[in-house]
This record gives C-alpha cells, sequence and structure tokens, in this order.
C-alpha cells in the first residue's frame, strides 16, 4: 500500500541489532491473568455491550493489542492495556505536529511556509524525511515539554532522532487526542483546528484503521503507523476522532506481534467497526 514502508525500515535498519534501544523498547510483561476490556458509559446498557463486542472481535486475534475510547457525548469509556508500551512508529507524528504548534504559540509566532510544509507531508501522507527534518528542528527538550504541558508523562521520545521508536502507550494518546479536540490550555483553538485538518485530509491509501465502519456523515481525522523489526514483527497502530450522528469520539488501537501489516490492520478494523456500530445504535 506504500512505497514508504522500505524507507522507514531502512532507516530504522541500524537500530533493529542495537542492543542499547532494544532494552529501552521492550514490551511491557505480560501479567499472570490476561488483560480484559473495561468499560464505563452514562449511557444504559451500552458499557456492557462494548465490552462484549470488543471481547468477541479479538477473540481469536493473535498479537498484543491496546484499546483506547472515549465518547463525550455518552461519557463512555473503555481501555484495554492502557498502560502497555508500543514502538510509536508514525503515530509520534501527531505530537511532533503538536509540539511545534505549542511552541510557535510560546513564541508568538505563526508556523513558516517551509513548516507549513512538512507538517501537511508528514501528516496527510506520513513522509519520513519531513518528519525527520521537524524532529530535529524542535528537539528533544521542546518535545519533552510539550509531553510535560500535555500530562503524558507515559511516552518516552525516541533516542538518537529515532521517532519511530518513541515509547507510547493507549492512556497518553488518549489525552493527546483530547486535547486536539476540545478546548484546554495547552493548544490553541487555531492549533488544534489546524491539526484536525491535516488529519482529516491524510491520502486514501492511509484511511485505514480506526475510521474503518464509520457511519455516514460522521466527520473522520486519522493518523496511522506502521513499522517492523525483528522483534514483536508488526507494530501496526491508529488513532482517530470522529464527530457527529450525536456523538464526539476518539479511538486508538495499538497491535505489536502481527505477522504482517494487513493483520495488524484488519484487527484494527474489527475493533474500529463494533465501536462505531454500538455508539451509532446508542
Amino acid at each position: 500500500m506504500t512505497h514508504r514502508i522500505p524507507r522507514r525500515a531502512r532507516a530504522l535498519a541500524a537500530v533493529v541489532g542495537g542492543a542499547a534501544l532494544a532494552a529501552g523498547v521492550a514490551a511491557a510483561p505480560a501479567s499472570a491473568a490476561t488483560p480484559t476490556v473495561s468499560c464505563t458509559s452514562a449511557k444504559a446498557g451500552l458499557a456492557a455491550k462494548l465490552k462484549t463486542d470488543i471481547t468477541a472481535a479479538l477473540a481469536n486475534r493473535k498479537g498484543t493489542v491496546a484499546v483506547g475510547l472515549y465518547d463525550r457525548s455518552t461519557k463512555t469509556t473503555c481501555t484495554l492495556r492502557s498502560t502497555t508500551h508500543y514502538d510509536s512508529a508514525s503515530t509520534v507524528k501527531v505530537t511532533v505536529l503538536a509540539t511545534l504548534l505549542w511552541d510557535a504559540k510560546k513564541h508568538n509566532r505563526y508556523l513558516t511556509t517551509t513548516e507549513q510544509s512538512l507538517a501537511k507531508a508528514m501528516i496527510t501522507k506520513s513522509d519520513t524525511d519531513a518528519t525527520s527534518k521537524l524532529w530535529k528542528q524542535l528537539g528533544l527538550t521542546k518535545i519533552k515539554g510539550f509531553l510535560a504541558a500535555a500530562g503524558m508523562t507515559q511516552t518516552t521520545p525516541g533516542a538518537n532522532n529515532y521517532w519511530g521508536l518513541t515509547q507510547i502507550d493507549v492512556h497518553d494518546e488518549q489525552k493527546l487526542l483530547a486535547l486536539v479536540t476540545a478546548k484546554n490550555t495547552v493548544l490553541s483553538d487555531n492549533s488544534r483546528a489546524y491539526i484536525l485538518k491535516l488529519m482529516g485530509q491524510v491520502i486514501s491509501s492511509q484511511r485505514w484503521g480506526t475510521p474503518y465502519g464509520v457511519p455516514s456523515g460522521v466527520s473522520v481525522h486519522v493518523k496511522n503507523g506502521w513499522l517492523q523489526r525483528s522483534t514483536h514483527g508488526w507494530r501496526v497502530h491508529s488513532l482517530g476522532t470522529f464527530s457527529g450522528g450525536g456523538h464526539d469520539y476518539q479511538m486508538t488501537v495499538l497491535t505489536q506481534d502481527n505477522s504482517t501489516m494487513q493483520y495488524g490492520i484488519n484487527t484494527i478494523q474489527a475493533v474500529a467497526k463494533v465501536i462505531h456500530k454500538d455508539l451509532a445504535a446508542s
């Protein structure tokens, strides 16, 4: 689906066997009991329905899957493995853009034409080179500064400019999507609108994942990530925000230990399909 995978694989080839980095990106140890989906809702019956349907969607799927859902309209939350860490792959690009806008706001300036061009390529086409340029321009101090301001305390930026190895979890990604979709003191309204605009313009070949099965008339904003490494196979992730049809919700699905990229996509879409269906029916 994309010629960019080999480029990203080559860019990260140097770290695949790096013992120093490998030690820092190991998956969280499995608990004695298999984690289960947990849901709460102000809407009668909805939490139980979502728990049953998400669990069923994952019943025969291999891999390690983490799920986060929050719907403001019905005060509905669902989580699975919310604090398990994953290599971010390209999902970190939303954090990079948010950091860029947060920093520009602090210095009371607009993005330059070059920054706008890089940001658009980074989000809408998942451009690797554009991301690397913005990551290096910002530097770890500013990126960590944004993470602190956003309360994303469980996110660790990738070392040595390997932004795709940033450690993320569902808990923090849901915090980020909450900042992007509702008024707050970290991101200005203009910044939030800009992020959502670009996430709404992602090229068609990269609009898989959390938007799968979304009802007609619901607006979609998405950013996906995918990365293959020698340990844990394919990481395939999808971040999405959705509004319309009486709902305003955000969804994060992170996966690893997938045999192929498509297998990971199918797992994410099985979860997304039942979430969209259950919310639409509520």
